[in-house]
């Protein structure tokens, strides 16, 4: 089946040059220059996949996620940003957003995510009985985990993630007390090792601390320096 792509790209000469690649990579593409175009078009047409320049005039691509989020609009949407501060990345996130790529990008490294981002949204054949306790309840310390209902409790609370942050915390739930290195948790969460020069893992632990170990709470995230990250309680 024919992936369907929203672009939102204010610069030309990018907007048709990715619009070009993502049709000739064989997906099915309607791009426009600006938010609101951007949110008429997701109305109309529902894509699979929502691809948002952060910088646009009028309506930007933050405020075009933060929208949608209300909404209870739960499409995929990757982020392109000139933007490399954490702060500016974690505002995308924050807004909701799945993933980002800065510019200038390599279209390899966009079709990369987007297949990995369209794969987290593909439909989950039934388990096999043997294979339910895969998709029982997690539980680390005060931390359960539902990975069937993709839902999270924290002491009780429960806490509100977005699809990629929900997917890394489940890896660690699923190997508690296990270092996972930085290349296992790309190829898991991505589909695809960035490199040792990508700050991307390590802005979503950032983000995902902040709403897991809050303060007052003891951390169940760590970092192994030069190594990775574990979930495990002290």
């Amino acid at each position: 089946m024919t992936n369907t792509v929203l672009l939102a790209e204010d610069d030309r000469a990018i907007r048709h040059a990715l619009e070009r690649a993502l049709i000739l990579e064989g997906y099915r593409v309607t791009a426009v220059s600006d938010g609101v175009e951007a949110l008429a078009a997701i109305h109309r047409e529902h894509p699979d996949v929502i691809v948002l320049d952060v910088m646009m005039p009028g309506v930007d691509g933050v405020q075009v996620c933060r929208v949608l989020r209300a909404e209870g609009d739960r499409t995929p949407i990757l982020m392109l940003t000139a933007r490399v501060e954490t702060a500016d990345r974690i505002e995308g996130l924050d807004a909701g957003a799945d993933d980002y790529v800065a510019k200038p990008f390599e279209v390899e490294e966009v079709f990369a995510r987007l297949r990995a981002l369209l794969r987290r949204v593909a439909p989950i054949p039934e388990p096999a009985a043997e294979d339910a306790a895969y998709d029982a309840t997690l539980a680390v310390a005060d931390l359960r985990l539902d990975p069937s209902a993709r839902r999270v409790w924290r002491s009780g609370t429960e806490l509100e993630l977005t699809r990629t942050e929900f997917d890394l915390l489940e890896l660690l739930a699923r190997n508690a007390g296990i270092v996972l290195d930085h290349a296992t948790i790309y190829s898991r969460i991505w589909g695809y090792d960035f490199g040792p020069g990508s700050k991307n893992l390590a802005v979503y632990i950032g983000y995902l601390r902040r709403k897991v170990d809050q303060t007052g709470r003891a951390p169940l995230i760590h970092t192994v320096r030069g190594v990775g990250y574990t979930l495990r309680e002290e």
